[in-house]
């Protein structure tokens, strides 16, 4: 039995597979972030550009160009805006920043500006002129910017505020159209879910068919999306950014932080700082250039000494490297040698050093030497 054969006193009803099926159609005002026909809370603590946010959406469905240059607009038509704390020389300056940014022109966008000093929901007088302008327009999307100078309610009870949602959603189904209401968020909320810290009673984040939030964090800001009906997308960075005199929300380019350099262990620290001397370093030079205790320092030098990467000679500790052919190299990275003095030996070694070298690796041992004297013929 359908709706139209039943004749009764009650509310009009139909049967579920009968109601409006609109697969394949778009479910988006702007995609990702507003539903067609949409109700919903733009959110945020003050001066954190919830109204140039506002008015970007505006600004894409009147024009169809992309919300903040990335998020495509799905239906476009004609915006009604209520500004209730900007001058309006102000709004038309955002306006005119946003339009730039949008490569478009207002003049030639069907936006349209209550240019009325008071609009109180809970006055049925007002509530009439609302709704007969709004019938008058037909927009897309209706914006009111912020909830707090829309009435004199109380924003903690519940049924004082509910009142007012129930007129708004009343319009958005007679009129078949988006209504975005601007509120602003509890102090030190920041810790909180997002619709959880709007200011005053939970019916306003439950009203929300898509609700947008703006924090503050130092010099950016983060946009945070959720909708009824719909998976949000991640977190978005915006700046608020300035070409001239015009001023428009932008996604932050977030650049990639390098990955941290592992720190050097002991024993490469040392071989750095022998590597960039000039000259053998002592101990007491080398606890303070590597910042080392003594107890520390003398351990990383035995093990140096012992895996042949340095030499002590009395001047102090040097690179090990090859000086006679067969004996082992140092692993450290080769320096200059010091220039040949006139103490030098004409291969631009101090004596001192070759000696303690020479005698470090000896050309030969003494097992070798002895057998080479037995091995050789008697000379006579």
């Amino acid at each position: 039995m359908s709706a139209g054969s039943l004749k009764t006193p009650g509310l009009p009803f139909e049967r579920a597979c009968d109601l409006k099926d609109t697969a394949g159609e778009s479910p988006w005002l702007v995609e990702s972030l507003w539903g067609e026909e949409a109700v919903g809370i733009l959110g945020g603590e003050p001066k954190c550009c919830k109204s140039f946010l506002a008015l970007d959406l505006a600004v894409g469905v009147a024009s169809g160009k992309n919300c903040l240059r990335r998020f495509p607009v799905r239906r476009t038509g004609p915006v009604l805006i209520y500004p209730a704390e900007d001058a309006l020389s102000v709004v038309r300056q955002r306006l005119e920043g946003i339009c730039a940014a949008a490569q478009t022109r207002l003049e030639e966008l069907p936006l349209y500006v209550i240019t009325a000093p008071r609009l109180l929901l809970d006055l049925p007088q007002d509530r009439e002129s609302l709704r007969a302008t709004v019938a008058a327009i037909q927009p897309k999307l209706l914006v009111l910017d912020p909830f707090i100078r829309l009435h004199r309610a109380d924003e903690n009870a519940s049924k004082e505020v509910a009142p007012l949602l129930g007129y708004l959603r009343e319009l958005q189904r007679q009129f078949h159209l988006a209504v975005m209401l601007v509120h602003h968020v509890r102090k030190r909320s920041g810790k909180d879910r997002p619709g959880q810290a709007l200011r005053g009673s939970s019916d306003l984040h439950g009203w929300g068919d898509s609700n947008l939030y703006l924090r503050r964090k130092g010099l950016h800001l983060t946009l945070s999306v959720e909708h009824r009906a719909a998976a949000a997308v991640d977190d978005v960075p915006l700046e608020l950014r300035a070409d001239g005199a015009a001023l428009a929300l932008a996604p932050r380019t977030t650049r990639s932080t390098p990955e941290p350099q592992q720190p050097l262990s002991v024993a490469d620290r040392v071989l750095q700082v022998i590597n960039t001397a000039t000259a053998p370093l002592s101990t007491q030079q080398l606890r303070k250039l590597c910042g080392l205790r003594t107890a520390t320092l003398c351990e990383t030098l035995a093990s140096l000494r012992q895996t042949g990467q340095v030499i002590q000679c009395p001047e102090g500790y040097t690179l090990c490297r090859p000086v006679i052919q067969g004996c082992p190299a140092g692993t450290g990275v080769s320096r200059s040698a010091p220039p040949i003095g006139g103490t030098g030996t004409g291969n631009g070694k101090c004596q001192e050093e070759t000696k303690v070298r020479l005698q470090q690796f000896p050309l030969f041992s003494d097992e070798t030497q002895a057998g080479s004297a037995g091995t050789q013929p008697a000379q006579g």
